[in-house]
């Protein structure tokens, strides 16, 4: 589908537009699922896949576990259940080499062969009355890949600034009884985007259990266990919404650049961060010829975005920056 000039109008940013007018920082965020991503190719033969085993704690505290045999999120949460005798449900998201709830930390779509995985599993349920008093609620969200959207960054002075009892981390279960679980961060951060200023809403949250916030994140000592085959400690495991994972070389610098600017857009139009989509937003634009063929592959993969023409073009040039090595 070409890109038509009225085709779809800039909607205002679901949840926030955080430092709409400068840079955003961020990390690969999320944990897990870009809808629709692109499908794999059919798995090798079991004989000639590396074996690759991951070792994993309960970020609360646990004694070490072993994972291993996963494509995406969703089977790497049944490995920690299985693990840790839990349901796979309780699982709220996994960070990458410590235990504490750090946004910049989070497993998304890629796993590093020497990466340590903590677990943080479901604590104490809570509900908070909010009212909107302002359009943006000031929330960033992003979703674990596995039915859980949860808060990635809470703007300083927003709203949800000033409502104590909601921190970063806190899985949103419910909005005035209606049951979140199951919904992609974009359908949460609409569905909040829409409530109408002056309401008064009630949230009910999850927060993931603590107790080991003093521990550092770990440096260096053995952790994954690299697949033979020349890929070494530097290669990475990328996880896939649709197909196998796949064993990949570390991202170059381009695509690194790519993905979080691309993922700084999707925050700054959308209110989400999900780093799997913005990899698989930054592998179909370099095969696009143009911001038409970028449009056409957009609607085709990730269609349920409905991403307006001003972010394509974005998106488009953000790519092309990267490549340049503007960015």
């Amino acid at each position: 589908m070409p890109l038509g000039l009225g085709r779809r109008k800039k909607p205002p940013p679901l949840v926030e537009n955080e430092e709409g007018a400068g840079g955003r920082g961020g990390a690969p965020g999320e944990a897990g699922g870009a809808a629709g991503g692109a499908g794999g190719a059919a798995p090798p033969p079991a004989a000639l896949r590396p074996r690759l085993v991951f070792h994993t704690q309960l970020a609360h505290g646990s004694p070490t576990g072993r994972v291993e045999g996963f494509s995406n999120v969703r089977e790497l949460y049944g490995k920690i259940g299985e693990a840790f005798g839990i349901p796979p449900s309780e699982v709220l998201f996994c960070t990458l080499n410590t235990p504490q709830v750090d946004m910049e930390k989070l497993l998304g779509g890629q796993i590093g062969l020497e990466d340590f995985i903590f677990a943080h599993t479901r604590g104490r349920q809570k509900d908070v009355q909010v009212l909107k008093s302002e359009e943006a609620l000031g929330l960033t969200i992003t979703d674990n890949g596995a039915g859980y959207a949860f808060i990635k960054r809470i703007r300083e002075g927003s709203v949800m600034a000033r409502t104590p009892q909601v921190e970063v981390g806190d899985v949103l279960e419910a909005l005035d009884g209606q049951s979140l679980v199951g919904a992609r961060h974009f359908e949460v951060a609409r569905r909040l985007q829409e409530l109408p200023r002056g309401h008064r809403f009630r949230l009910s949250l999850t927060e993931p259990r603590r107790a080991w916030e003093g521990i550092g994140p770990r440096s260096g000592g053995s952790r994954g266990a690299a697949p033979q085959g020349g890929w070494g400690s530097r290669g990475t495991l990328r996880l896939r919404s649709r197909g196998p994972a796949t064993l990949q070389e570390q991202p170059s610098a381009f695509e690194e650049r790519a993905v979080a600017k691309v993922d700084d857009l999707l925050e700054s139009y959308m209110g989400i961060r999900d780093s799997e989509l913005a990899a698989t937003m930054v592998e179909l634009g370099r095969d696009a010829r143009d911001p038409d063929a970028l449009a056409e592959a957009l609607d085709s993969q990730l269609g349920d975005f409905a991403f307006p023409d001003e972010f394509v073009f974005d998106v488009w040039g953000a790519i092309g920056d990267a490549k340049a090595g503007r960015c």
